[in-house]
């Protein structure tokens, strides 16, 4: 982050800070149709380093590693690449801007954020293999944390 300096007043926002860095995807689009969108260049040794830093988040069990893994299978891995570089850009940005310290919002954010939308497409999923499913909660002592491990376990 060298390259980018300790000083984010330089920055109206993180959108300016991303778009200097060369990170923001480009905006090509006429009648209602999306056309490609490349980034620019920008600084490429922060470029780099971004990407770097977006292909060992990745293979991380983390928000960013979830977030890379959700958009590779829609958009494909580089384009995935690009996103998740962008999002350690804007991260790096309110880190230094306000002084604060990076809270990872887990590998399960998204599986979190809408539970019954997750049960509907793996149900429809399970079903599309030729299984009749039924779904009934567990009991409250036996449900399990992010980790994987039992409530009960740990008492």
């Amino acid at each position: 982050m060298v390259i980018l300096g300790v000083d984010m007043t330089l920055f109206p926002s993180d959108r300016h800070c991303a778009s200097w860095a060369g990170m923001c995807p480009g905006n090509n689009g006429s009648a209602g149709k999306r056309k490609s969108g490349k980034t620019r260049k920008g600084s490429q040794w922060l470029r780099a380093a971004l990407a770097e830093a977006a292909w060992a988040t990745s293979r991380a069990r983390s928000y960013l590693g979830a977030q890379y893994h959700r958009l590779a299978r829609r958009r494909g891995k580089k384009k995935a690449l690009v996103a998740v570089a962008h999002s350690i850009l804007v991260i790096a940005y309110h880190l230094l801007k306000e002084g604060t310290t990076y809270h990872d919002l887990g590998h399960d954010y998204f599986d979190q954020r809408d539970t019954a939308r997750l049960q509907q497409r793996l149900i429809a999923r399970l079903e599309s293999l030729g299984l009749r499913v039924t779904v009934e909660p567990l009991p409250q002592a036996a449900q399990v944390d992010s980790l994987g491990i039992h409530f009960r376990d740990r008492l």
